[in-house]
């Protein structure tokens, strides 16, 4: 089934006319490319308000940094410190916000104080309890393709990316999300050896033909760095803008990007030209 719209509580975004971007705020000292920017509050509202501007319709909002071997934090910890940002931010802007999480009690709290989609990265596998907190708060959600590291490279990637994906949406559907509430992303750099990481980068069609808008994050990754040979994750916008490029060109409705005005004058450019 291919919606028309993907649906928030907030309001809902048509698919197939332009490409949406969701901007990343890590509100934690630890994330692989901007950890301990946007600490304080002050600085984290203006990086809020300018990715608006800029041209982002979501803002995705993490407190717990998911790069490789990060330490996790505990569901209190990672409440303070966006439960808060959200509830200072909520009224003054009329953009959507994504929390980004896998514990259950983050997005129920989240969602409580004003955020409008879950963005789960294991897909509301990780929690038991998530699928029935998205379900009952109402709020859309995204889910991602996530697995153990020692299962990269076993099998065909986009098999396992569609099977995997296929029982958390029906996982979230019993539990009452609406159907046109669910964006999938296919989890770039998440339990992905390099080399599968650029065979989604070319199948992506195949997963766009799921049916559910699909929301891609190769912003800045491991996998731009390496091709590119690039250490310093803030040099890697070139290779971000081809990847966002590319995902457009292959049906993809939503892009996560660190650099908003520059992967939207790139969108608005392929929007221009294939979706007029």
């Amino acid at each position: 089934m291919n919606h028309a719209s993907y649906f928030t509580p907030r309001r809902s975004l048509a698919l197939g006319r332009k490409t949406y971007l969701a901007g990343i705020l890590n509100l934690t000292p630890d994330s692989f490319s901007d950890g301990g920017d946007f600490v304080d509050q002050d600085q984290a509202v203006l990086r809020f308000h300018q990715m608006v501007e800029a041209g982002a319709e979501i803002i995705d909002i993490g407190g717990e940094s998911t790069r490789p071997g990060h330490i996790p934090v505990p569901a209190d910890v990672e409440i303070a410190r966006v439960v808060p940002f959200i509830e200072t931010i909520r009224p003054h802007t009329d953009a959507l916000i994504s929390i980004d999480t896998s514990k259950a009690a983050v997005a129920e709290a989240a969602v409580a104080a004003g955020a409008d989609i879950i963005n789960d990265v294991w897909g509301a596998r990780h929690d038991p309890r998530m699928a029935e907190v998205m379900g009952q708060s109402g709020a859309a959600c995204i889910l991602m393709h996530n697995r153990p590291s020692e299962e990269a490279g076993v099998g065909d990637v986009i098999e396992a990316i569609q099977t995997y994906l296929d029982q958390s949406i029906l996982l979230v559907k019993e539990a009452g999300v609406r159907d046109d509430a669910i964006m999938l992303d296919p989890g770039l750099g998440f339990g992905k050896t390099y080399e599968e990481n650029w065979e989604i980068m070319r199948r992506l069609p195949e997963l766009v033909r799921m049916g559910y808008p699909i929301l891609l994050g190769a912003s800045r990754k491991s996998m731009i760095a390496k091709l590119l040979d690039l250490k310093d994750p803030k040099a890697r916008l070139s290779g971000t803008l081809a990847t966002t490029s590319l995902a457009i060109q292959s049906g993809v409705d939503f892009i996560r990007v660190h650099d908003v005005k520059e992967n939207r004058e790139c969108a608005d450019v392929i929007d221009h030209c294939l979706r007029q």
